[in-house]
């Protein structure tokens, strides 16, 4: 008899969010603690690019984009996907935000957004304060006035 799989946890509100490096487009690795003590981070984690939901999604945080700036925020889309596949999402799209290539589900199972069983996030998006602690979380595509309005309360 097997048994059923665990539900993997999210972070919660108030916790220490979990640290990462990852590849990056449009180039490079990027930590979370190269933020500590300077930026808010979104980290908005999506199934996988060019599929509708997730161009929405994405270029929606473009539109907005200097708006986060302005809150003293940097965001990050973040997938299963390659840095290739995210260059060409990128420049399809224009994106300005920088995408994460987490390649290895690493940073998604750590987030608890891909289950041992499957090859692609969850759509959830994490707001983290400059301490590193999870202030607000989202299941599913918020809209970016509920993101800047929990970053306000900052």
């Amino acid at each position: 008899m097997t048994s059923p799989k665990e539900a993997i946890a999210l972070p919660r509100v108030g916790e220490k969010a979990p640290e990462f490096t990852c590849d990056a487009y449009p180039q490079g690795k990027i930590s979370l603690s190269d933020y500590r003590g300077k930026k808010n981070v979104v980290l908005a984690f999506y199934p996988k690019d060019n599929t509708p939901g997730c161009t929405k999604e994405m270029c929606a945080i473009t539109e907005d984009y200097s708006k986060f700036e302005s809150a003293d925020t940097v965001v990050f889309g973040i997938s299963t996907d390659s840095v290739k596949s995210h260059e060409d999402f990128a420049a399809k799209f224009s994106l300005k935000q920088h995408l994460l290539a987490d390649h290895t589900h690493e940073v998604g199972r750590k987030y608890g957004v891909v289950s041992d069983d499957k090859t692609t996030a969850n759509r959830v998006l994490f707001v983290i304060d400059k301490e590193g602690v999870v202030q607000y979380v989202h299941e599913g595509m918020p809209e970016n006035a509920q993101v800047l309005a929990a970053i306000a309360k900052l």
